[in-house]
Protein backbone atom coordinates (compact mmCIF):
# COMPACT_ATOMS: atom_id res chain seq x y z
CA UNK A 1 0.00 0.00 0.00
CA UNK A 2 2.93 2.29 0.86
CA UNK A 3 4.10 1.70 -2.37
CA UNK A 4 1.46 2.45 -4.70
CA UNK A 5 0.86 5.48 -2.77
CA UNK A 6 4.65 6.88 -3.21
CA UNK A 7 4.04 5.91 -6.93
CA UNK A 8 0.34 7.65 -7.22
CA UNK A 9 2.45 11.09 -5.43
CA UNK A 10 5.64 10.31 -7.86
CA UNK A 11 3.34 10.20 -11.01
CA UNK A 12 1.08 13.78 -9.64
CA UNK A 13 4.60 15.59 -9.04
CA UNK A 14 5.54 14.43 -12.62
CA UNK A 15 2.63 16.23 -14.02
CA UNK A 16 2.94 19.38 -11.70
CA UNK A 17 6.29 20.16 -12.55
CA UNK A 18 5.21 19.43 -16.58
CA UNK A 19 2.49 21.77 -16.06
CA UNK A 20 4.74 24.82 -13.85
CA UNK A 21 7.05 24.37 -16.92
CA UNK A 22 4.92 24.36 -19.43
CA UNK A 23 3.36 27.53 -17.96
CA UNK A 24 6.94 29.13 -17.52
CA UNK A 25 7.39 28.28 -21.45
CA UNK A 26 3.99 30.42 -22.37
CA UNK A 27 5.82 33.47 -20.40
CA UNK A 28 7.78 34.30 -23.41
CA UNK A 29 8.76 38.07 -21.86
CA UNK A 30 11.44 38.81 -25.03
CA UNK A 31 15.36 39.96 -24.35
CA UNK A 32 15.78 42.80 -22.53
CA UNK A 33 19.26 45.12 -23.36
CA UNK A 34 21.38 46.05 -20.29
CA UNK A 35 23.42 49.36 -20.47
CA UNK A 36 26.38 47.26 -18.66
CA UNK A 37 29.00 46.34 -20.59
CA UNK A 38 31.49 43.67 -19.83
CA UNK A 39 32.54 39.82 -20.88
CA UNK A 40 28.99 38.55 -21.44
CA UNK A 41 27.79 36.38 -24.13
CA UNK A 42 26.83 38.95 -26.65
CA UNK A 43 28.78 41.03 -29.25
CA UNK A 44 28.07 44.44 -28.75
CA UNK A 45 30.64 46.48 -29.90
CA UNK A 46 34.54 46.63 -30.59
CA UNK A 47 36.46 49.79 -29.17
CA UNK A 48 40.35 50.56 -29.00
CA UNK A 49 43.01 48.57 -26.97
CA UNK A 50 43.44 50.30 -23.27
CA UNK A 51 46.74 49.15 -21.64
CA UNK A 52 45.43 46.35 -19.06
CA UNK A 53 42.70 45.22 -21.15
CA UNK A 54 43.08 41.07 -21.64
CA UNK A 55 44.65 39.94 -24.83
CA UNK A 56 42.44 37.77 -25.62
CA UNK A 57 39.46 40.03 -26.29
CA UNK A 58 41.47 41.06 -28.86
CA UNK A 59 39.31 41.95 -32.07
CA UNK A 60 41.74 40.78 -35.12
CA UNK A 61 39.53 41.47 -37.77
CA UNK A 62 39.22 45.37 -36.64
CA UNK A 63 42.62 45.16 -35.75
CA UNK A 64 44.07 44.12 -38.94
CA UNK A 65 41.42 46.59 -40.80
CA UNK A 66 42.45 49.70 -38.55
CA UNK A 67 46.31 48.90 -37.83
CA UNK A 68 45.25 49.49 -33.82
CA UNK A 69 44.63 46.92 -31.56
CA UNK A 70 40.74 47.05 -31.06
CA UNK A 71 39.29 45.07 -28.35
CA UNK A 72 35.44 43.44 -27.97
CA UNK A 73 32.95 44.41 -25.86
CA UNK A 74 30.21 41.83 -24.95
CA UNK A 75 26.41 42.79 -23.01
CA UNK A 76 26.62 41.61 -19.39
CA UNK A 77 23.27 40.63 -18.32
CA UNK A 78 22.46 42.33 -14.48
CA UNK A 79 19.32 41.05 -13.19
CA UNK A 80 17.94 42.28 -10.00
CA UNK A 81 16.06 39.42 -7.65
CA UNK A 82 12.75 38.38 -7.86
CA UNK A 83 10.51 37.37 -4.60
CA UNK A 84 7.28 35.28 -4.85
CA UNK A 85 5.89 35.89 -1.86
CA UNK A 86 2.81 32.89 -1.57
CA UNK A 87 -0.04 33.21 0.58
CA UNK A 88 0.01 30.23 3.07
CA UNK A 89 -3.27 30.71 5.04
CA UNK A 90 -6.31 28.48 5.59
CA UNK A 91 -8.15 31.10 3.70
CA UNK A 92 -6.54 30.05 0.63
CA UNK A 93 -6.96 26.23 0.76
CA UNK A 94 -11.24 27.13 0.68
CA UNK A 95 -12.92 25.94 -2.48
CA UNK A 96 -15.81 25.77 -4.33
CA UNK A 97 -14.15 24.62 -7.69
CA UNK A 98 -11.63 21.94 -9.18
CA UNK A 99 -8.90 24.34 -8.11
CA UNK A 100 -8.38 25.89 -4.49
CA UNK A 101 -6.86 29.43 -4.62
CA UNK A 102 -3.39 28.18 -3.04
CA UNK A 103 -3.09 25.23 -5.54
CA UNK A 104 -3.21 28.25 -8.14
CA UNK A 105 -0.82 30.09 -6.53
CA UNK A 106 1.63 27.30 -5.95
CA UNK A 107 1.24 26.90 -9.64
CA UNK A 108 1.74 30.07 -10.65
CA UNK A 109 4.21 30.40 -8.24
CA UNK A 110 6.85 27.80 -9.86
CA UNK A 111 5.72 28.92 -13.35
CA UNK A 112 6.59 32.37 -12.85
CA UNK A 113 10.02 31.32 -10.69
CA UNK A 114 11.55 29.06 -13.97
CA UNK A 115 10.42 32.16 -16.01
CA UNK A 116 12.58 34.41 -13.88
CA UNK A 117 15.77 31.81 -14.46
CA UNK A 118 15.20 31.67 -18.18
CA UNK A 119 15.68 35.11 -18.28
CA UNK A 120 18.92 35.16 -15.31
CA UNK A 121 17.21 36.57 -12.96
CA UNK A 122 17.64 34.84 -9.09
CA UNK A 123 14.43 34.31 -7.29
CA UNK A 124 13.54 33.61 -3.78
CA UNK A 125 10.25 32.59 -1.71
CA UNK A 126 8.86 34.52 1.03
CA UNK A 127 5.63 32.50 2.81
CA UNK A 128 2.85 33.89 3.77
CA UNK A 129 1.77 32.48 6.80
CA UNK A 130 2.81 32.10 10.78
CA UNK A 131 5.79 29.23 9.35
CA UNK A 132 8.93 31.08 8.73
CA UNK A 133 9.42 30.03 5.29
CA UNK A 134 11.94 32.06 3.07
CA UNK A 135 14.26 31.20 0.46
CA UNK A 136 16.82 34.00 -0.67
CA UNK A 137 17.08 34.48 -4.09
CA UNK A 138 19.16 31.86 -6.17
CA UNK A 139 19.35 30.71 -9.68
CA UNK A 140 19.30 27.23 -8.86
CA UNK A 141 16.56 25.12 -10.18
CA UNK A 142 17.15 22.71 -7.26
CA UNK A 143 16.22 25.10 -5.00
CA UNK A 144 12.81 25.83 -6.94
CA UNK A 145 11.75 22.05 -6.80
CA UNK A 146 12.55 22.07 -3.09
CA UNK A 147 10.40 24.75 -1.99
CA UNK A 148 7.65 24.25 -4.62
CA UNK A 149 7.60 20.54 -2.95
CA UNK A 150 7.23 21.92 0.51
CA UNK A 151 4.87 24.44 -0.58
CA UNK A 152 2.76 20.90 -2.17
CA UNK A 153 3.03 18.89 1.09
CA UNK A 154 2.45 20.70 3.95
CA UNK A 155 -0.81 21.19 5.61
CA UNK A 156 -1.52 24.75 6.14
CA UNK A 157 -3.62 25.96 8.54
CA UNK A 158 -2.63 29.19 9.54
CA UNK A 159 -3.24 33.05 9.82
CA UNK A 160 -2.32 35.27 7.01
CA UNK A 161 0.96 37.33 8.09
CA UNK A 162 1.38 39.33 4.67
CA UNK A 163 1.53 42.96 5.96
CA UNK A 164 4.07 41.30 9.01
CA UNK A 165 6.34 39.77 6.05
CA UNK A 166 6.13 42.29 3.48
CA UNK A 167 7.51 44.85 6.27
CA UNK A 168 9.90 42.58 7.26
CA UNK A 169 10.75 42.09 3.84
CA UNK A 170 11.02 45.83 2.89
CA UNK A 171 13.80 46.32 5.92
CA UNK A 172 15.72 43.87 4.79
CA UNK A 173 16.34 44.93 0.98
CA UNK A 174 19.27 46.83 0.30
CA UNK A 175 18.93 47.18 -3.40
CA UNK A 176 15.93 47.44 -5.82
CA UNK A 177 13.68 44.20 -6.44
CA UNK A 178 11.05 42.77 -7.92
CA UNK A 179 7.95 41.32 -5.50
CA UNK A 180 5.17 39.38 -6.55
CA UNK A 181 2.53 39.07 -4.27
CA UNK A 182 0.07 35.85 -4.66
CA UNK A 183 -2.59 35.90 -2.51
CA UNK A 184 -6.48 36.32 -2.14
CA UNK A 185 -5.82 39.76 0.20
CA UNK A 186 -8.16 38.73 3.12
CA UNK A 187 -5.83 40.71 5.29
CA UNK A 188 -7.09 44.21 5.95
CA UNK A 189 -4.06 45.95 6.60
CA UNK A 190 -1.93 44.61 3.62
CA UNK A 191 -3.04 46.68 1.06
CA UNK A 192 -1.37 49.32 3.49
CA UNK A 193 1.70 47.54 3.60
CA UNK A 194 1.96 46.41 -0.31
CA UNK A 195 1.59 50.00 -1.05
CA UNK A 196 4.60 50.85 0.97
CA UNK A 197 6.19 48.07 -0.29
CA UNK A 198 5.37 49.78 -3.90
CA UNK A 199 7.09 53.19 -3.27
CA UNK A 200 10.22 51.34 -3.00
CA UNK A 201 10.43 48.37 -5.40
CA UNK A 202 8.33 46.66 -8.63
CA UNK A 203 5.56 45.83 -6.63
CA UNK A 204 2.92 43.30 -8.51
CA UNK A 205 -0.34 41.56 -6.66
CA UNK A 206 -1.67 38.53 -8.70
CA UNK A 207 -5.28 38.10 -6.25
CA UNK A 208 -6.66 34.57 -6.09
CA UNK A 209 -10.28 34.77 -6.18
CA UNK A 210 -12.86 31.90 -5.80
CA UNK A 211 -15.91 32.77 -7.50
CA UNK A 212 -17.82 32.08 -4.20
CA UNK A 213 -16.12 35.08 -2.82
CA UNK A 214 -17.76 37.25 -5.20
CA UNK A 215 -21.47 35.62 -5.52
CA UNK A 216 -21.43 35.61 -1.38
CA UNK A 217 -21.63 39.37 -1.50
CA UNK A 218 -25.63 39.68 -2.71
CA UNK A 219 -26.22 36.96 -0.26
CA UNK A 220 -28.29 38.32 3.04
CA UNK A 221 -27.60 37.37 6.63
CA UNK A 222 -26.36 33.85 7.10
CA UNK A 223 -24.01 32.16 9.93
CA UNK A 224 -20.43 31.54 8.90
CA UNK A 225 -16.93 30.11 10.21
CA UNK A 226 -13.84 31.55 9.78
CA UNK A 227 -11.43 29.35 8.34
CA UNK A 228 -8.07 30.55 9.65
CA UNK A 229 -10.11 31.22 13.31
CA UNK A 230 -12.94 28.76 13.08
CA UNK A 231 -15.05 31.29 15.05
CA UNK A 232 -18.40 31.08 13.92
CA UNK A 233 -20.58 34.14 13.66
CA UNK A 234 -23.71 36.16 11.71
CA UNK A 235 -23.05 38.64 9.02
CA UNK A 236 -24.30 39.89 6.20
CA UNK A 237 -22.96 38.49 2.73
CA UNK A 238 -21.41 42.03 1.56
CA UNK A 239 -18.76 41.73 4.32
CA UNK A 240 -17.71 38.32 3.66
CA UNK A 241 -17.25 38.66 0.09
CA UNK A 242 -14.50 40.12 -2.22
CA UNK A 243 -15.03 43.80 -3.47
CA UNK A 244 -12.99 43.43 -6.50
CA UNK A 245 -13.50 47.38 -7.31
CA UNK A 246 -12.47 48.67 -3.73
CA UNK A 247 -9.05 46.65 -4.03
CA UNK A 248 -8.35 47.47 -7.48
CA UNK A 249 -9.20 51.21 -6.98
CA UNK A 250 -6.79 51.00 -3.98
CA UNK A 251 -4.17 49.69 -5.56
CA UNK A 252 -4.30 51.88 -8.58
CA UNK A 253 -3.95 54.81 -6.59
CA UNK A 254 -1.01 53.24 -5.28
CA UNK A 255 0.82 52.70 -8.85
CA UNK A 256 0.64 48.64 -7.94
CA UNK A 257 0.33 46.16 -10.69
CA UNK A 258 -2.58 44.31 -9.77
CA UNK A 259 -4.47 41.12 -11.86
CA UNK A 260 -7.42 39.36 -10.22
CA UNK A 261 -7.40 35.97 -11.18
CA UNK A 262 -10.50 33.74 -10.65
CA UNK A 263 -10.43 30.00 -9.99
CA UNK A 264 -12.64 28.79 -12.10
CA UNK A 265 -11.09 30.31 -15.64
CA UNK A 266 -8.14 29.75 -18.02
CA UNK A 267 -5.48 31.77 -16.53
CA UNK A 268 -2.18 31.33 -18.86
CA UNK A 269 -3.49 33.23 -21.76
CA UNK A 270 -4.62 36.09 -19.14
CA UNK A 271 -1.06 35.85 -17.13
CA UNK A 272 0.97 36.11 -19.86
CA UNK A 273 -0.36 38.65 -21.67
CA UNK A 274 -0.69 41.06 -18.20
CA UNK A 275 3.13 40.08 -17.88
CA UNK A 276 3.96 41.20 -20.87
CA UNK A 277 1.63 44.13 -21.81
CA UNK A 278 3.24 45.58 -18.80
CA UNK A 279 7.02 44.37 -19.66
CA UNK A 280 6.79 43.59 -15.92
CA UNK A 281 9.75 41.28 -15.67
CA UNK A 282 11.28 43.32 -18.08
CA UNK A 283 12.43 46.10 -15.60
CA UNK A 284 14.46 43.55 -14.21
CA UNK A 285 17.69 44.32 -16.09
CA UNK A 286 19.61 47.16 -14.99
Amino acid sequence: MQGSLERIDTLNTRQFVIAVKKLADSLSYGTDSSPFRGSGTEYVQSRQYIQGDPIKAIDWRVTARTGRHHIKEYETPKQMPCFLMVDTSASMTISSTHWSKYALAVHLAGGLAFACLDRVSPVGLVGVGQDDIRYQPSLSRDQIMQWLHRLRHFDYHQETTLARKLTELATSLKNRALVVILSDLHERDSLAAIKRMGQEHDTVVIQLIDPAEVAIRHAGFLRARESESSATFVTGGKKLGVDLAAIAGELKRGGIDHLPLFTNESISHKIRNFFQSRGILGRGAR
